[in-house]
């Protein structure tokens, strides 16, 4: 019985953290629920009831544990197709329909689904659907609404709708176009500013707040109309009453007919995909590395979809952007997921006359971001890098989606990849394929000795066709133990697998355990896979002769200080994933590396990344970390201000130091073990905290981190922090 009390002593204490992660999630919820639904042509609210019946079914009953539900970004081209040929009445019913087979997806154990489709083939899929979203919102932003065939055709208009909008001579259509700049501004530049104070509120909900303060500036301030044309406005919130008495009618007269089951296929394949690899990023961000239960979680958003059907709302999936933020706020269990549709019940309740003050431009620009996010010309150049090949099985996927549909697209994506790597693997034949497609590949066992190993070793082929085999074994593997999978058996080995495998030996990396990869060391040349092994080796990259302005400065400065300098990029940053800073990031590499002949202080440049797919933030700063030959408490230091203040009611508890109140007052201290960091802060440590200028420092029991800002250092903030770090070494040894 004690473990279930602890459990729910666990889940009490990390509620207030929860609450205030789902209120900040709900803030990014409201306006792109209202945009998604608006881009599908459904009625605005259709996106809100979508995240709040997901919200609260998916949160009793579902399987992962930081994940967020909602509208998703990928169905809007399924959607819109689905609500113009069958009409809104039916498409309820399709939905519902989808719902159902997902339950059915989540009942087989289908969970596995996503590992089946190449990386290259969803790239392309997304990317499709980022066009999609892009291209028919881009217009609505401009206030230029247009109606045309096809994607392509409403990509193609782009120019037309820009030479438009400059010779607007409608007052409501510039203010409406001007409407529609600036919240696309705001989406594009928002992210850079690293304020914490600003970045309380999301990007979205800025917009909200600025549209709505901008219409009540003209009604109470200026005592005239809002100068945005009336067409371009927000309208159709209903009240909760409202919502309740209009539930649709469902219409099943066109149930049986050969396209009502083609859009309720594309729904669940789209729905299933963007929730699956939703589900397996998130994990990769949660600080507990805890595995989510697929199967589980697919049985929960199919009967939240069937359920959202029935009132009135979209499809229910999983959502990376809004996922990722809830582990940032501090969201650790599901609760988070179903405070946030009970903040948006709220909205509805209180504010829902208040959303009609919001221009459509406004919310389209939140919705052109996220497609040009899908989009970017960034995943072009990463399908080049990864080889040339790529390039054809994206490009293959993603114009046979815009041209034809979602369904096809994908199976065109996957029919050229089998085909590609049967070209690659030309002097061994189809025949190692269809050979060996059936055959078990995968054989694993516990290596005893002083430190108990799994071997896994994998012949024949490996690739999206048979990942699954592999990735079954993987998952039984506690991931704090060592293992070493082995490919020397294996003739190809596809992008697919490699990139899961990477994510494994982060997984790992990040839970104390170690995931060696041997035996591709050879493939390079056998299979001529330009990705298999250049990818997955732990190979650095080698920075020319030529330095920058700044390394060559660092360069004279590690001369002057007595210090080692090397401006390569490292990837081996193993010593950082015990810092609780890192807990929900993933390291890229470190650089531009300062170290003491003695090895135990060390200054660099690290990148990382916050967020996952489309909410991948990257951030660039610099850090110095101290190695300890002595045992200290794992504590964070941080100047105390308002925020640190606010999070106090959300369950952090700021240590004092006795005798010490202007430390107290100043410092914000965190820690478990409170007793020992109070011994660990004694008159030195404290007088040395109280008299110098403020940094982030953190403790994992062995070492110390430092930063000032999340930014890179100047040449003098890199000498005023070795400065501040060797000085505190001195100070606490």
């Amino acid at each position: 019985m004690s473990p279930k009390k602890n459990n729910i002593k666990a889940f009490f204490k990390a509620l207030p953290k929860n609450i205030f992660s789902g209120f900040v999630v709900s803030l990014i919820a409201l306006p792109l629920g209202l945009g998604l639904a608006m881009a599908s042509d459904a009625p605005p609210i259709a996106g809100i009831i979508a995240a709040v019946v997901g919200g609260i079914v998916v949160s009793i009953l579902g399987g992962s544990h930081v994940t967020i539900v909602g509208p998703g970004n990928g169905l809007v081209g399924v959607l819109l197709v689905a609500i113009t040929t069958l009409g809104l009445e039916t498409a309820y019913v399709a939905i519902m329909c989808s719902g159902i087979l997902l339950l059915l997806l989540g009942f087989f154990r289908m969970g596995a689904l996503a590992d089946f489709f190449p990386s290259s083939a969803i790239q392309g899929m997304l990317a499709a659907i980022g066009l999609i979203i892009l291209g028919k919102q881009f217009h609505i932003m401009l206030a230029h609404k247009i109606s045309r065939a096809d994607t392509v055709d409403y990509l193609l208009e782009i120019p037309f709708t820009l030479n438009d909008a400059i010779h607007y001579d409608n007052k409501g259509l510039i203010f409406a176009a001007f409407a529609g700049i600036i919240s696309l501004t705001i989406m594009l530049f928002y992210s850079k500013i690293r304020n914490k104070y600003l970045q309380l509120i999301p990007a979205p909900m800025w917009i909200v707040i600025l549209s709505i303060g901008f219409s009540y500036y003209f009604e109470y301030g200026l005592h005239e109309a809002n100068p945005i044309a009336p067409e371009y406005m927000v309208s159709g919130i209903p009240s909760i009453q409202k919502i309740i008495a209009d539930i649709p009618t469902p219409n099943f007269g066109s149930i049986w007919s050969f396209m009502f089951w083609g859009n309720v296929l594309a729904l669940t394949l789209i729905a299933s995909i963007e929730s699956l690899l939703s589900i397996k990023a998130v994990d990769k961000l949660d600080p507990e590395k805890r595995r989510s239960n697929v199967n589980r979680d697919l049985k929960a958003l199919g009967l939240a979809t069937v359920g959202s059907g029935l009132l009135g709302g979209l499809n229910v999936v999983t959502v990376i952007a809004r996922s990722s933020v809830n582990v940032n706020q501090g969201g650790s269990n599901r609760s988070s997921n179903f405070f946030h549709a009970l903040f948006l019940v709220l909205f509805i309740a209180f504010f829902s006359t208040q959303l009609t003050r919001i221009p459509l431009p406004a919310l389209m620009a939140i919705l052109v971001y996220t497609g040009y996010k899908l989009a970017s010309p960034k995943v072009v150049t990463q399908m080049f890098s990864i080889g040339k090949e790529q390039l054809i099985i994206f490009f293959v996927t993603l114009i046979v989606t815009l041209k034809i549909g979602l369904i096809t697209g994908i199976i065109a994506g996957v029919i050229t990849t089998f085909i590609i790597h049967i070209f690659i693997n030309r002097h061994l034949g189809a025949g190692l394929f269809i050979r060996n497609l059936l055959k078990p590949n995968v054989l694993m066992y516990k290596e005893h000795g002083e430190k108990d190993n799994y071997y896994v070793s994998v012949k024949h082929f490996c690739s999206f066709l048979n990942y699954y085999k592999l990735k079954k074994h993987l998952d039984a593997i506690p991931e704090n133990k060592d293992v070493i999978l082995d490919f020397s058996l294996c003739d190809f080995v596809d992008d697919t697998v490699l990139e899961n495998i990477h994510g494994y030996q982060e997984l790992f990396a990040k839970r104390d355990g170690h995931f060696d990869v041997i035996g591709l060391d050879m493939h390079d040349t056998e299979t001529k896979h330009p990705f298999a092994s250049r990818r997955l080796l732990p190979v650095p990259n080698i920075i020319k002769n030529s330095l920058t302005r700044r390394q060559s400065t660092m360069e004279t400065l590690a001369k002057n200080y007595n210090l080692k300098y090397s401006p390569k990029k490292k990837k081996e940053v193993s010593f950082l994933n015990s810092f609780s800073f890192f807990n929900t990031k993933h390291i890229n590499h470190i650089y531009n590396k300062l170290i003491q002949k003695d090895l135990t202080i060390s200054l660099f440049d690290i990148e990382f990344s916050e967020g996952e797919f489309i909410a991948k933030e990257v951030v660039r700063s610099t850090m110095l970390h101290i190695e300890l030959d002595f045992k200290i408490p794992k504590f964070t230091l941080d100047k105390e201000g308002f925020l640190e203040k606010v999070s106090a009611l959300a369950g952090f508890k700021d240590i004092p130091i006795e005798n010490h109140d202007d430390f107290s007052n100043r410092f914000y201290l965190l820690g478990e073990n409170e007793t020992r960091i109070a011994q660990f802060f004694n008159d030195d440590v404290t007088h040395f905290f109280e008299s110098n200028p403020y940094y982030h420092v953190e403790s994992n029991g062995n070492a110390l981190l430092i930063f000032e800002k999340e930014r890179l250092a100047s040449i003098k903030e890199i000498k005023a922090l070795y400065d501040f770090g060797k000085r505190l070494k001195q100070v606490i040894s």
